[in-house]
């Protein structure tokens, strides 16, 4: 007999928009099928080919030829890998990778993670962001503080594209990809590069720490944490047959796609890498590591004037590519993160400002000159927050109770561990040599001691806790004593208070369950229910009832499901959606419908959420005079 496996209500799903909006089940045969699937990939891919991989691939190929090739190869083996586990975990259990650490995990370890997810997201973002710029000014000689400007249009493009559908978007990702490769294909047909030099390449080799520092820029630029997020989250866009031979084909499917697609990224990273061998290492120019370097001497060293013009084209096509996935990323974050659910436009937005602000300081304040090194610096910090997203992604997939029959085999998980070692055991020896170097040159030496070792040991405790807490919460779950009867003395019952009018408050998420069977069983046959949901968005906080958005047409569906289950099983049954504050709105509904209970779930904010949204059970439960029954 197959198995079935349950989701989420529609609210807690991952980018609800597009959320099983490609119908995979009326496909037949292995083409057809394959094609429905394919896509997600792509989108993950162009963050593989971003601009932020540029500055690492020319820096390693101007100063070191085609030796780091095989640091390329390895990093796209481990992107295969764990992109591959990262599908698997949103075909399984229906949850991003966000969200599945949420559930895992308590605030006190969420937060961080979280903070460490978006400082990743900020850095790639801006690679992207100052990546596109420097196109734009290398092909039209546009200033980059105005091309830095015109990114946070991105925004409104990806709005756009969002709303017309996900095959839409997926297919202009897929016309960038297409002009990026076709760009480098040319490339190489210009640069001639050494075939026997360039196979030598992919034998292992570091030769000192300036190599070892660009190899774990591209790791970090190749290996991106922010894909890990979005992969999970972009393979439940596929509505999928819930059983055991339907989960195994979208798995199966979702490989081949990331297979495919990663290899295309392998091909234009090894493509940058190879030119800049070939075109600066060649004829001894070992320091440039600038873009715009590297656009300024091609056309004088491989003899044809078409060769920066490419160059600038694949440039912009991959900075407006990766910007996309980038935003859509941030928002998968924030919400899986904390369950804080705002406009789309206003999340994506947040999340363009984390990374145009940093840019457009780093190009008022420190010049042009200095977004090569900005660059080459937001692919080291991507590859130390990689061990952050990696390893609960391992333990997810590894979970049998919760991935069941799906649950990564022993070759995934030892060749995943295996790639969790060497990007922990590579980024913790970066960490020491630089702290080491600061505390021994800097004058401030005492200054980086307080602040920054502090900052990088409680880095080292988080990493420890969540690669070890599974662990160890195995071994106490099999060694748990059986707790000692207690006898207790019981009081004569008292009569059962009689409630008639009864409201009852959900969030559209598995809590809701259990508040509303508590609700049943405590009220009589007649009794009357009045279901409440408050929209939280930030449109609804300034309009009112007179917003009208997709969010809220979704809780206001959500709650006429509600409704009507419940009458067809006899019960008396009405809905009130509120907007705004629920602490505030909560109470107002409650008192005009004259409810002589309040039930409400005990799945309130915790920690930060508390700080910023505050606790709705403690200030409903105070403004109302009624029992409040908290389950």
């Amino acid at each position: 007999m197959e198995t079935k496996l349950t989701q989420e209500p529609l609210s807690g799903k991952s980018l609800g928009e597009v959320h099983s909006s490609i119908d995979t089940t009326s496909q037949t045969g292995f083409w057809k099928k394959l094609f429905s699937f394919l896509g997600p990939a792509y989108l993950v891919s162009v963050g593989y080919m971003d601009p932020g991989n540029w500055a690492t691939d020319i820096a390693g190929g101007s100063q070191f030829g085609y030796k780091l090739l095989w640091v390329l190869l390895m990093s796209n083996l481990m992107a295969i890998l764990l992109q591959s586990l990262s599908a698997r975990l949103g075909v399984v259990r229906g949850k991003d990778l966000a969200q599945a650490s949420r559930e895992a995990y308590p605030s006190y370890i969420n937060i961080p993670l979280y903070i460490l997810a978006e400082i990743a997201i900020a850095a790639c973002d801006l690679a992207e962001v100052l990546g596109m710029a420097i196109g734009l000014q290398l092909l039209f000689g546009l200033p980059l503080i105005w091309g830095v400007s015109l990114t946070v249009l991105d925004t409104f493009l990806l709005l756009f594209l969002i709303n017309k559908g996900m095959r839409k978007m997926e297919a202009f990702i897929l016309v960038l990809v297409t002009i990026i490769g076709g760009a480098f294909v040319l490339e190489m047909f210009f640069a001639k590069p050494d075939v026997g030099e360039l196979v030598q390449g992919f034998i292992p080799s570091i030769p000192n720490s300036d190599a070892l520092y660009i190899a774990i820029g591209i790791i970090g630029a190749t290996v991106m944490p922010h894909n890990l997020y979005l992969h999970s989250s972009l393979v439940q866009t596929r509505k999928i047959e819930r059983s055991s031979d339907g989960i195994r084909k979208a798995i199966r499917f979702n490989n081949i796609d990331s297979a495919v697609a990663l290899n295309l990224a392998l091909f234009v990273n090894a493509a940058i890498l190879i030119l800049a061998a070939a075109a600066f290492y060649k004829n001894g120019m070992y320091t440039v590591s600038e873009i715009k370097d590297a656009h300024k001497f091609l056309a004088p060293l491989l003899g044809s004037e078409w060769a920066p013009v490419l160059f600038a084209v694949a440039l912009i096509a991959a900075g407006q590519s990766s910007t996309l996935t980038g935003t859509l990323a941030g928002q998968i974050v924030m919400e899986g993160y904390l369950n804080l659910r705002i406009q789309p436009w206003l999340r994506r937005m947040i999340t363009r400002l984390l990374a145009v602000v940093p840019a457009l300081f780093v190009i008022i304040y420190f010049g042009e000159d200095a977004t090569g090194e900005l660059l080459v610096l937001s692919q080291v910090i991507l590859s130390l927050q990689l061990g952050f997203a990696v390893i609960p992604l391992i333990h997810f997939v590894s979970h049998k109770q919760q991935m069941g029959e799906f649950a990564a085999g022993k070759w995934a998980k030892t060749g995943a561990w295996l790639s969790a070692s060497i990007i922990v055991v590579l980024n913790a020896n970066l960490v020491y040599e630089e702290l080491t170097g600061w505390l021994h040159t800097s004058q401030h030496a005492l200054l980086i001691g307080f602040a920054v070792v502090p900052v990088v040991m409680a880095c080292a405790l988080l990493l420890l806790y969540i690669t070890f807490q599974p662990f160890v919460r195995k071994v106490r779950e099999h060694h748990t004593p059986a707790p000692h009867f207690q006898p207790v003395s019981y009081q004569q019952p008292l009569a059962r208070p009689v409630y008639s009018k009864i409201a009852i408050t959900l969030d559209f998420t598995k809590a809701d369950k259990q508040v509303i069977n508590n609700a049943l069983a405590i009220g009589t046959p007649a009794a009357d229910y009045l279901l409440i949901h408050i929209v939280e968005t930030a449109g609804a906080l300034v309009m009112g009832p007179e917003i009208d958005d997709y969010e809220t047409d979704s809780d206001r569906l959500n709650l006429e499901r509600y409704v009507q289950d419940l009458r067809s099983k006899g019960y008396h049954v009405t809905y009130q959606l509120g907007f705004g504050n629920p602490k505030k709105v909560i109470p107002k509904i409650v008192k005009r419908y004259e409810a002589e209970l309040l039930v409400m779930g005990s799945h309130g904010h915790k920690m930060m959420k508390d700080l910023i949204l505050g606790t709705t059970i403690e200030a409903v439960r105070h403004a109302v005079n009624i029992p409040v029954l908290i389950i």
